[in-house]
């Protein structure tokens, strides 16, 4: 069977899907997956796979995949990260992404348009399955349209584009740009999603008309109300209750990523029931976590039924965008004031950031994490312009080792080291001096089988020389018996002593 492309595959494939669930670090599990697909997800993306570790490590194959196998979760793209076009055989699309904020993966190969263009074409010669891509937009519109027509022409069956630049990220997120998204759905001739300021369904409605793409996807949206793509906003209690039913449905579910959406959904609340956000952060089991949210879920009911909440929500309305700024209305419970405060107190109570962090590191401005780091380390330094500077390894990009005697990185360094026999003591490779020990092992085992042999040759030549004379002493005639005259005549011919 001939592999779908392009707009065939759009429509067969993935059934002209249009409400889409990003792919989510440790956030898009299977769980998480079906309990979207309830609430209007057409199409869903697995967690980000590592492509390096998936081909060798059976267990990740295993935790990360193969135990996450369901007829409800279908059409699913397969999301891979790579920087070498090693490839995971898949049964799902695979998604190649050119996203994700790690190290010398996705968006930080943004600028490697030759490697990029290897990859994609690589994995569309090498696999049965359409290959799809997922990319953030430079500066330039010219040159991000140049970027989408590249990775077409190198194969890419479906791009999804997130209208942010590579910069815009945690404090710097900021708004994406619909403008770019829409200049590369015009240059290019296969179905294009769009990423980016995704919070309700007339956002989603608005996206297409504006853009002209084929499917809109949403994940911070989507993690903080799974019902987006319904167009409801139900409480946060009844999306919590049904992904913890969800999730004991299908085991396993690794309890980190239920505790991380649990944060995203009962996040407001969080902020004013500070006692139980300590409490959800300290539970080590399903039901723990059970039990933490339905204590949330009895607070939030006895402040739904409080008169300054039904006098807010007709302050507010039914939760548009209006009353939103990036939430969703089912948290308007928790923005409001209680009694004796006033509302713009409260909200700014809640809504209040953190502080950017000082380049000294004084222990007032740093996170908790790094407080935690820092009494078991006096001595860390946090400071961005002190840390110390890697070297790129020469064929990857990835650090080098400091002493490795190919100024290579570990992997690379194994792999070359491999292939010349040679020893890199930095990275703990002895594949020479073990080469030389089995060398010596061997000659001396030669050796030992030699003296064996020439013992053995010893011996059957004894042997044959005893079985000879024993031959020869048993076939010789019997001597005849003495005459005793010669013997008296030898006694007489002997002198007598004097």
């Amino acid at each position: 069977m001939a592999k779908l492309q392009g707009f065939e595959f759009w429509r067969k494939t993935l059934k002209e899907a249009r409400f889409v669930v990003a792919p989510m670090v440790d956030q898009s599990e299977l769980a998480w997956r079906l309990l979207s697909r309830r609430h209007g997800a057409q199409l869903c993306y697995t967690p980000m796979l590592h492509a390096q570790v998936f081909v060798r490590d059976a267990n990740y194959r295993r935790e990360n995949l193969y135990n996450e196998l369901c007829e409800e979760d279908r059409p699913l793209i397969t999301q891979v990260r790579s920087h070498t076009g090693e490839l995971i055989p898949s049964q799902h699309v695979y998604d190649l992404v050119q996203c994700s904020q790690a190290w010398h993966y996705g968006v930080f190969l943004q600028d490697e348009w030759e490697l990029l263009e290897k990859m994609v074409r690589l994995a569309n010669e090498k696999l049965s399955v359409p290959i799809t891509c997922k990319i953030r937009v430079f500066t330039e519109i010219e040159k991000t349209v140049r970027y989408a027509q590249m990775l077409e022409k190198a194969g890419c069956q479906l791009l999804t584009v997130h209208g942010r630049t590579k910069d815009q990220k945690g404090a710097m997120t900021g708004i994406a740009n619909w403008e770019h998204i829409r200049a590369v759905r015009k240059a290019v001739n296969i179905p294009v999603f769009a990423n980016g300021n995704i919070q309700h369904l007339s956002d989603v409605e608005r996206c297409i008309q504006e853009t002209g793409v084929q499917g809109v996807m949403s994940a911070e949206g989507n993690l903080h109300n799974p019902a987006l793509f319904e167009g409801c906003s139900p409480p946060v209690w009844e999306m919590a209750e049904e992904y913890l039913e969800v999730v004991q449905r299908h085991p396993p579910c690794t309890l980190s990523y239920v505790r991380a959406h649990l944060f995203k959904l009962w996040h407001h609340t969080l902020q004013i029931h500070q006692d139980l956000r300590e409490e959800l952060a300290k539970v080590k089991t399903l039901e723990g976590l059970a039990g933490v949210s339905k204590q949330l879920r009895l607070r939030c009911q006895v402040t739904a039924n409080s008169s300054v909440f039904h006098q807010a929500r007709l302050r507010c309305g039914s939760g548009g965008p209006a009353s939103n700024h990036g939430r969703s209305s089912r948290c308007l419970i928790f923005h409001q004031p209680r009694h004796g405060t006033h509302g713009s107190e409260v909200k700014k109570t809640v809504c209040q950031k953190r502080a950017l962090e000082d380049s000294d590191g004084s222990a007032d401005t740093l996170s908790k994490n790094k407080q935690k780091k820092r009494s078991r380390n006096p001595h860390k330094n946090f400071c961005p312009e002190q840390k110390p500077k890697y070297v790129k390894c020469e064929q990857c990009g990835n650090p080098k080792g400091n002493k490795c005697v190919f100024n290579l990185c570990r992997g690379c360094c194994k792999k070359k080291a491999y292939k010349e026999v040679a020893d890199c003591p930095s990275h703990g490779l002895r594949f020479k001096t073990k080469a030389e020990k089995q060398k010596a092992d061997e000659d001396e085992r030669r050796q030992d089988g030699r003296k064996e042999d020439e013992t053995k040759e010893d011996e059957r030549k004894e042997g044959l020389a005893t079985e000879t004379e024993r031959s020869s002493s048993s076939s010789s005639p019997p001597l005849p018996p003495p005459d005793p005259n010669t013997e008296l005549q030898v006694q007489s011919k002997t002198p007598l002593p004097l």
